[in-house]
């Protein structure tokens, strides 16, 4: 039996990096051309046992570039074919779920959510165009098998209602099955995947504790880095991310844990995309790793 591999097939969070509007410090140096950063697609993996098939956990805007720059999910064998066996949902955010449609091509996949995120996919009349896309609601906690014999879970995580859902009074710290996190396991080894957190919990951390590599979000470097920076109105816990730094942020959270950990889903604004950049040295000095496209894992 093969080992557990992930690629990271986006690294950055939604309006990808540079942001096609932006110019913000970071993004400034992306369109210049400096060498200390390196543009980012939407945040996405790609996790196979080694079996040729894989398994993609959120399809993002960037999903087409994302297969045609990854030799593992080029078409192989029959005229129209993929390797790719199924999708999972962490959320039904618009960046987790455009890229499906760029799946329509009659090729079968399925589609793996929770029943508040396959409802918020078949609110929208344009995934009626997936024929060929076999839907299967999964609960919070309920184990179930991907290609390959990878065991997966998903679980609660605090945030919120997708963006176009959220309302005037949106809840950003709830745990609800409409922002979850991935555990994988295959031969004895464990990757979890939140690419969205407000919080904690004390079973995140519980789940954390037993992984071997842990990708976490990474959205903000400070909770309020965008209204510094001039590029929005709200801080990141009111967009339901916590941020790596400062009181209450990830780094505090997640201290002492034994697993590789990884940021990802990284805002454009973020300084910690910047090589040799303060911010990027003081994540590196404690353990962490900032993820970049393409980079490829096994456990």
């Amino acid at each position: 039996m093969g080992r557990l591999t992930a690629i990271v097939l986006g690294s950055a969070a939604g309006g990808a990096f540079p942001q096609w509007n932006c110019r913000c410090p970071v993004c400034a140096l992306a369109w210049a051309g400096d060498k200390r950063v390196r543009a980012r697609t939407q945040a996405g993996i790609a996790v196979s046992a080694g079996d040729g098939r894989w398994t993609l956990i959120n399809a993002s805007p960037d999903l087409g570039a994302q297969i045609r720059g990854t030799r593992a999910l080029h078409p192989q064998g029959a005229l129209r074919s993929s390797p790719i066996d199924a999708v999972v949902l962490t959320g039904a955010e618009i960046d987790q779920i455009a890229g499906l449609l760029s799946l329509r091509e009659s090729t079968p996949f399925t589609l793996y959510a929770t029943p508040a995120s396959h409802a918020a996919v078949a609110a929208n009349a344009m995934f009626g165009a997936m024929g060929a896309m076999a839907r299967r609601a999964v609960n919070p906690g309920e184990r179930f098998m991907l290609a390959g014999g990878i065991e997966a879970s998903l679980f609660m995580v605090p945030g919120k209602l997708p963006l176009y859902l959220e309302g005037e009074a949106p809840k950003t710290d709830v745990e609800s099955a409409a922002n979850v996190g991935i555990e994988l396991s295959h031969n004895g080894a464990r990757l979890v995947f939140v690419p969205g957190a407000a919080g904690v919990t004390e079973a995140m951390r519980a789940r954390l504790a037993r992984a071997d590599v842990v990708l976490f979000d990474g959205t903000l470097f400070t909770d309020d880095e965008m209204l510094k920076s001039g590029t929005g109105t709200k801080t990141g816990r009111r967009m339901g991310h916590m941020p790596v730094d400062g009181e209450g942020g990830s780094l505090q959270a997640l201290q002492g844990f034994r697993a590789r950990r990884i940021f990802i889903h990284i805002n454009n604004t973020n300084p910690m995309l910047i090589d040799g950049s303060p911010e990027r040295r003081k994540v590196e000095a404690v353990g962490w790793q900032v993820a970049e496209d393409g980079m490829e894992i096994v456990l």
